[in-house]
């Protein structure tokens, strides 16, 4: 008798929102209480055969001093790991807003990893926005502009703690699609902020986004943090997964380890983070076998 193995597994975590704070009590986090929380997810994650271990953004929630414990707490991890910065990871000093992307030891803010076969494209939601750029930085400009539109549209999502993307990495995204498919790879797309479906916490490209990532036949799943109650929506076959915040609660931890098949995905939840079973439909299956067991980013 066989047993089927998965082609990629993952370790997620969203939003430890780590700091030297007391706890907000109408919101219902416990900053301090997440070393202990990141530290249990990492023994946890050090039992098992990983390819990698993903963070969806907001490690700290405020204090570029407070990367230095959440950032030793993963150092202890076996398998390697892929960060990507939340809203909360630039609430630091203006000279700090720079190097958030170093810190976290990425190649660059959005870039992609490839590995046992499928393609890991990390996005940058925070690109344009009212808090990642410096000062003055045109991109800055654009969030303010891109802002007050959406405010005076009526947008649910017209809030100062989402952001947006540019056109350029919009046209990045496709094209990195378009190789997938032109490859018959799968591709799974990493994110802070949610883009499907619509809510006062979805990216403001979230429409464009989503659309674009259903319509590839190359996509099988968006995973994304931000939303702290978590959420699973499906549209044209592709999973859109929000993990639930780690900082929320005193004593309840929140991760998961996500393992992908030919034919599904399965999410084995840890404390707040419910356990799912996703169906890939037959488009979005496997048909390739390869043996590429690195992980290389690009």
């Amino acid at each position: 008798m066989t047993t089927e193995l998965p082609r990629l597994k993952l370790g997620i975590i969203a939003d430890p929102q780590y700091a030297d704070l007391d706890p907000d009590p109408k919101l219902d986090r416990h900053f301090r209480r997440s070393l202990d929380k990141l530290k249990a997810a990492v023994e946890h994650f050090n039992t098992r055969s990983l390819d990698a271990v993903v963070v969806l953004g907001d490690l700290i929630d405020r204090g570029f001093e407070n990367f230095g414990p959440v950032l030793a707490v993963l150092d202890e991890l076996h398998a390697p790991r892929i960060l990507l910065p939340g809203n909360h990871d630039f609430l630091v000093e203006p000279p700090h807003l720079p190097h958030i992307h170093t810190t976290l030891g990425m190649p660059a803010p959005y870039h992609e990893v490839q590995l046992r076969g499928l393609r890991l494209v990390v996005t940058d939601g925070n690109e344009i926005s009212v808090f990642a750029p410096p000062d003055g930085d045109a991109r800055r400009v654009e969030a303010e502009a891109r802002l007050a539109a959406l405010k005076a549209e009526g947008a649910a999502n017209a809030q100062d703690w989402n952001a947006g993307i540019s056109g350029q990495q919009a046209a990045w995204i496709a094209d990195r699609l378009s190789t997938a498919e032109r490859n018959g790879e799968s591709v799974i797309l990493l994110g802070h902020y949610p883009i499907y479906p619509p809510s006062d916490h979805t990216l403001w490209n979230a429409e464009a986004l989503a659309s674009m990532i259903a319509s590839s036949a190359a996509s099988i799943a968006y995973l994304c943090g931000h939303h702290h109650a978590g959420n699973h929506a499906e549209r044209e076959g592709v999973h859109f997964v929000n993990f639930c915040g780690m900082v929320d609660t005193e004593h309840q931890n929140a991760f998961a380890v996500l393992s992908v098949f030919d034919d599904r995905i399965e999410i084995e939840g840890h404390g707040r983070e419910p356990s799912r079973r996703l169906m890939l439909a037959p488009a979005k299956r496997h048909k390739r076998h390869m043996s590429d067991n690195s992980l290389t980013a690009g």
